[in-house]
């Protein structure tokens, strides 16, 4: 007789395998709503793809650059107000959806902001945590 999985079984094979190393997604899912990210803390595993799906919900483009201090001045001054090819900075038009797979190295704690005129002074700003 053959033994069949419990819905449980099913279950925890399905959320391991969404999971990376140590049970962070590599799959991550952010929505930009009122000018506002959410959620506003991602946590993800070093090491490994991670596909973060970037949904805007308003009506107006957002953009997503996440990285250390000198990259958000670049983005701040104009002195890089153009995204080049580069997965951590991305524009995502208005009621539409970006997604971008991009693989962290070093674990540590990373902002990501949307340098749109005024929309970082008006709190448009998260922390991506690499573990």
């Amino acid at each position: 007789m053959r033994a069949r999985p419990t819905a449980l079984a099913v279950a925890s094979a399905l959320l391991l395998a969404a999971c990376g190393d140590g049970g962070s997604p590599t799959r991550v899912e952010l929505t930009m709503h009122y000018s506002a990210f959410s959620p506003r803390t991602l946590t993800v595993p070093r090491g490994v793809p991670v596909t973060l799906v970037l949904r805007n919900d308003d009506p107006i483009a957002h953009e997503w650059i996440v990285g250390d201090d000198s990259v958000h001045e670049r983005h701040r001054t104009g002195t890089e107000p153009v995204h080049g090819e580069r997965p951590t900075e991305l524009t995502v038009p208005g009621l539409a959806e970006r997604t971008t797979v991009v693989t962290f190295e070093r674990p540590g704690d990373y902002r990501f902001v949307c340098h749109l005129p005024g929309h970082e002074s008006y709190g448009m700003t998260g922390v991506l945590r690499v573990v």
